[in-house]
């Protein structure tokens, strides 16, 4: 049975490490940020890009929707955008015989891979549609549930330069991502890399790799890949230390004002058999739980007010946690 798995996870691997490299070809100097969201789709789960203007946040999503076969939609989120403009709505029709009926008219949520620009410029009775569909993977219009196609993710995006007129997700929206992924400059070599191959006459363009049921065979993998009990402590260690209420390490109970829940944990794990799936291995290593932590952790934590004000960050507390794991 461990032979047929792992010869499932090699042939597996090699497919969605195929649609990684794709990926990255397209959208250069952000592997990391490639891999991450990467996990995030092949863990069954959405995620939060954060990163200012021009970083190609809207390309990466339409590379990906490309590259794995997925039926990928944008929608750019406005404070005047209402629940009905992302889920749909009913609308009166008449036939011909003069007898009226509603019908519904399906929203731009009913794809495969949506892109929500902006999120937090939406007003939060919009914020929440599109969430609850996020989580149940439904929504329900005149009381009759419609079933959003699988897969199903979202790929949220946010500008952290302008907050004046923007309504921030609360705590409990936020924890609804699998990962918050921050999007930096990309280096010297790979801002020139990109300069060259995309302002001239041939602009790559990317090419299908996978299909909707090749991505949902690889998530159900993901769930079956082993762990050892060295990761799943390294895990808890990890989310419980993150705790005030149960942290060993002074830095987090002065400085963290409330740390993650239950989910994060569940998160961690699933994110670390995909990144091993992604690397062609059948099981997560610390590694795994080091890379991810701050991805993972860093939008289900908030810093107390005098932590901000001695330019404490989440990032250098979770550093800190990683590194007692050895």
């Amino acid at each position: 049975m461990r032979d047929n798995l792992l010869a499932e996870v090699e042939t597996v691997g090699t497919g969605v490490a195929a649609a990684r490299a794709e990926t990255g070809r397209i959208v250069i100097g952000q592997e990391a940020v490639v891999e991450q969201v990467l996990v995030s789709l092949l863990s069954g789960g959405h995620a939060l890009l954060v990163g200012v203007p021009g970083l190609g946040k809207t390309l990466l999503v339409e590379t990906l929707g490309t590259v794995l076969g997925l039926d990928a939609r944008r929608v750019q989120f406005t404070p005047d955008l209402m629940p009905a403009d992302i889920t749909g709505s009913e609308v009166l029709d008449e036939d011909g015989s003069g007898r009226r009926s509603f019908r519904f008219v399906r929203g731009p949520v009913f794809c495969q891979l949506l892109m929500a620009d902006e999120i937090n410029r939406a007003s939060p009775r919009t914020q929440s549609a599109l969430l609850q569909a996020m989580q149940e993977r439904k929504v329900a219009v005149a009381g009759i549930d419609q079933q959003l196609p699988r897969p199903f993710h979202v790929l949220a995006t946010q500008n952290p330069l302008e907050q004046e007129g923007t309504y921030p997700l609360p705590e409990a929206q936020l924890d609804r991502f699998l990962m918050q992924v921050d999007i930096a400059y990309p280096d010297e070599a790979a801002e020139r890399a990109m300069l060259l191959a995309t302002t001239g006459s041939d602009v790559a363009t990317p090419r299908p790799v996978l299909n909707a049921e090749a991505l949902l065979a690889a998530q159900a993998l993901v769930r079956r890949l082993p762990v050892a009990e060295r990761v799943v402590d390294a895990i808890l260690a990890l989310v419980r230390g993150a705790r005030p209420e149960s942290a060993t390490e002074e830095a987090v109970r002065r400085h963290v004002a409330w740390g993650p829940g239950p989910r994060a944990a569940q998160a961690l794990m699933l994110a670390s058999r995909a990144r091993a799936l992604l690397d062609g291995r059948l099981s997560p290593s610390l590694e795994d739980i080091a890379a991810l932590a701050r991805p993972v952790l860093r939008h289900r934590m908030a810093l107390t007010f005098s932590a901000r004000a001695d330019g404490v960050t989440l990032d250098g507390i979770i550093a800190g946690l990683v590194d007692r794991l050895g």
